[in-house]
């Protein structure tokens, strides 16, 4: 049995449901091969299977700590998420899964390719959000928080589209008329949607 599931996300948030009722039937286990099957095509249209017909299926396994980094003091970001995400209309669970997969909520963590601080913004990302110090915590909640919501707005409420775009860039998902073909950004949806079904079980 294939299943396959659109998700999208309202800037209000009324749509959570959506992706949250996936989430769980996707962690179910249902199913007599002994896990579910899932890839997110070009379109950001999430394919699940137990019958891994397509070579870009992976098996869509939950795992307890996605991110290897445990942060010890991650309890002092709860009240900057909170209040972030409330401004921007979001799920603070989603700003956290977002910081655990992007950081490991590390708050001068570097990437290779120049990413910076809690949600590894990029420096072009962050000089057009005006955030001046992208290692404050605070800054960089702020300034993540409201790219996502800028992205969300630019993408008409597909999370799927705005997760891919706020790994690979806007502009990668305008040209290929949604999520890229890359195996990096693919894993990275999956891993942020997966955290975040994660954070609103426990």
């Amino acid at each position: 049995m294939a299943v396959r599931y659109l998700f999208r996300w309202s800037v209000s948030g009324i749509q959570l449901f959506v992706t949250c009722a996936f989430l769980v039937f996707c962690n179910s286990g249902v199913t007599s091969a002994g896990g579910i099957y899932s890839f997110v095509d070009e379109r950001g249209v999430c394919h699940f299977s137990n019958v891994p017909t397509d070579p870009r299926y992976g098996l869509a396994r939950q795992s307890r700590h996605i991110s290897p980094h445990v942060p010890k003091n991650y309890a002092k970001f709860e009240k900057i998420i909170s209040e972030t995400a409330t401004r921007y209309d979001l799920d603070p669970d989603l700003i956290k899964a977002i910081i655990q997969i992007e950081s490991g909520g590390i708050p001068d963590a570097r990437s290779s390719k120049g990413a910076i601080g809690l949600m590894q913004l990029m420096p072009e990302t962050f000089s057009n959000l005006a955030v001046s110090n992208p290692l404050d915590p605070k800054a960089n909640i702020r300034g993540g928080t409201k790219y996502l919501s800028r992205l969300l707005e630019r993408f008409r409420g597909n999370l799927v589209l705005a997760l891919a775009a706020y790994n690979a860039g806007p502009e990668k998902v305008k040209r290929y008329k949604g999520i890229p073909p890359y195996p990096e950004t693919r894993r990275y949806v999956r891993n942020v949607l997966k955290q975040w079904q994660k954070y609103r079980s426990d």
